[in-house]
């Protein structure tokens, strides 16, 4: 695995780059590795929006030293633009199945860093989502969509930080799904791997210390 030169950072969903992992780990590079460009957007609500902003970012970037770090929905999101483009990913309590969870939260929700603004999640944006899955791992999609899902390639690029004290997502399914990728899991924290800073390491050995 090349060394990291660009890092994508994907937040979860209602979240931000106002995220603490993001705002962390963002300090942490500017701190040690001040050379890796970074790029944390804000994510629109649809997901066929949002694979395009992430498009956008990594098409101008050199696919094998190149990282998506996603977090939770942005996990699900960084899975599918690492086998776009050829990159890394760093997974961080990913979502298995969102097309599936997220139809209990149809309607409109606030913003966790702001709820003066509010998003709204529609049967189309359901939809949209089932589009960006890929790989292994889909028993929520019809046989029809999984035979359209493109696989996954180099499994060895992919890293799973699971919390096995994840309140909102089963750990169980997350490992599963990423039983071929490489995996580190936690046998407590939560799901916004609130103790974030003392697996830094990981990430740091993934990233800069499995040079060719």
């Amino acid at each position: 695995m090349t060394s990291t030169t660009h890092v994508l950072y994907l937040h979860g969903f209602r979240s931000s780059p106002l995220s603490a992992k993001a705002q962390l780990m963002a300090q942490w590079l500017a701190l040690h590795h001040p050379c890796v460009y970074w790029a944390c957007p804000q994510l629109p609500v649809s997901p066929l929006e949002a694979a395009e902003v992430i498009q956008d970012i990594l098409s101008g970037w050199p696919s094998r030293s190149s990282t998506v770090i996603g977090s939770s929905l942005g996990g699900f999101y960084a899975t599918w633009a690492a086998a776009q483009h050829g990159c890394a990913a760093v997974l961080l309590n990913p979502a298995v199945h969102p097309a599936r969870d997220l139809l209990g939260y149809l309607g409109v929700h606030p913003c966790w860093h702001d709820p003066s603004q509010q998003i709204e999640v529609t049967q189309a944006h359901i939809e949209e989502m089932k589009d960006l899955y890929v790989g292994q791992g889909l028993g929520c999609l019809s046989e029809t969509d999984r035979s359209s899902a493109r696989p996954l390639a180099d499994p060895e690029r992919l890293l799973a930080v699971i919390a096995k004290g994840d309140e909102l997502l089963d750990w169980r399914e997350m490992h599963a799904r990423y039983a071929w990728a490489q995996t580190h899991v936690l046998e407590a924290s939560d799901h916004g791997i609130s103790d974030f800073s003392q697996h830094l390491h990981v990430l740091s050995d993934f990233l800069f210390e499995q040079d060719d």
